[in-house]
């Protein structure tokens, strides 16, 4: 069963890897688009994020075999990537990714409720079991880097045959029928208002709140640092960035060892400060002499993600209750992923284009102002958030 769903998360996070990493590349650099039309174009799957939540509730908690869900949702995306790879209008290519983001962005959630809730203990095997999606995004990081392709469409070629693959993979696994599926159905189902009501907690708004925060700098990163690696003279930026995802297996897997020692709140902190650390090394890292910044803000990814997203996941699963797990991590999606990417695709684009040059950008001055941001959202977490049960020094035990 394990690995039945460690290959699942492989294929899933491929998908993503293969275009979303070098698309910015070849927006700016073959099609010349302004930093705030690649912004744009990042910000689709931020918006399919904020509307995954309605496929998760609806579908996958009420309706269907979460199966079947994502079987249809990545057969339609294959469709709309290769239509994606052939638009060189803003317009038109804006239109179709945002179609495809409208079904690839709800399988993320799908594919963690769809892992928790065959697994008995999340909390110990979840991290061994996503690690997988990392090694997924590596291997096809490096396959781009090595065809050196980045300022083309072809990686979105490659992200609609992986597409077609975890379709039919889809169907290998185990079953996963609705949860609430006896419940009489209402219209307010399809949103995930129920889970709302987890946010009176206060340390559960706080972490919702900072989740969305801390998603604006990140954007940052997702939509501009390939094509600042390729503008300031790195060598296969592409396969250079998978350093990020390599680091992601080490911490992946001592997930459960800090968890122990630190608790939630500490391990959501580092991985915050991390975001910082990165920022400033990207603002005076360079090629040559100063590639050792370079390489350690690529590094430092592996504390940024999972310390701070898969552990968000994990918090969620402990806290919510069985029946809402899924809505809720659709809600948390939607804060994520949805309005803070979002919210960050467009303040990303508009950073970017304010310090353009002719030919460049300052670079310097544009990671200083996510760095900022980052560590605003670092204090305010660190002062406001309180976790009852996973303290320094005490195990955090999953209850419902």
């Amino acid at each position: 069963m394990k690995w039945r769903l460690r290959l699942m998360m492989l294929f899933e996070y491929a998908i993503w890897g293969a275009w979303y990493v070098t698309v910015g590349t070849w927006l700016g650099k073959t099609l010349h688009f302004s930093g705030q039309e690649i912004g744009a174009i990042a910000g689709t799957t931020a918006i399919g994020a904020m509307i995954s939540p309605l496929f998760v509730g609806l579908l996958a908690d009420r309706l269907f075999d979460t199966r079947r869900v994502l079987v249809a949702l990545h057969v339609l995306g294959a469709v709309l990537l290769v239509v994606a790879a052939q638009q060189s209008s803003f317009l038109v290519l804006y239109a179709a990714l945002l179609a495809y983001s409208l079904c690839y962005m709800p399988t993320l959630a799908l594919t963690t409720s769809l892992a928790m809730r065959h697994i008995k203990d999340p909390q110990e095997e979840f991290g061994a079991i996503r690690v997988f999606g990392t090694i997924g995004w590596i291997v096809v990081g490096l396959v781009v880097g090595a065809w050196g392709v980045e300022a083309t469409a072809s990686p979105l070629h490659l992200a609609a045959a992986l597409s077609v693959v975890m379709a039919g993979y889809c169907f290998t696994l185990p079953s996963t029928p609705p949860l609430a599926r006896h419940q009489r159905f209402e219209l307010r189902h399809a949103l995930p208002l129920e889970s709302l009501h987890l946010l009176r907690d206060r340390s559960m708004a706080v972490f919702a709140l900072a989740s969305f925060l801390i998603c604006i700098p990140l954007q940052f990163y997702y939509a501009f640092t390939n094509l600042f690696l390729n503008e300031v003279g790195v060598v296969n930026a592409a396969g250079k960035m998978t350093g990020g995802q390599m680091s992601e297996i080490l911490c992946m897997l001592l997930i459960p060892w800090f968890f122990r020692r630190l608790g939630v709140k500490y391990m959501l902190a580092v991985g915050m400060l991390a975001w910082v650390l990165r920022y400033v090394m990207f603002a005076f890292g360079a090629p040559g002499e100063l590639m050792w910044m370079l390489w350690l803000g690529i590094i430092l990814h592996g504390i940024c993600f999972d310390f701070f997203f898969v552990v968000g996941q994990i918090y969620i699963d402990r806290e919510a209750p069985s029946a809402l797990r899924a809505a809720t991590q659709g809600l948390i999606t939607f804060l994520t992923y949805g309005l803070g990417m979002f919210v960050g695709s467009w303040m990303s684009g508009l950073v970017v284009d304010t310090y353009a040059t002719t030919g460049a950008h300052d670079w310097h001055a544009i990671w200083l102002i996510a760095g900022g941001c980052a560590a605003l959202v670092l204090v305010l977490f660190v002062l406001m958030f309180k976790d009852r049960k996973g303290t320094v020094g005490n195990p955090v035990t999953v209850t419902d």
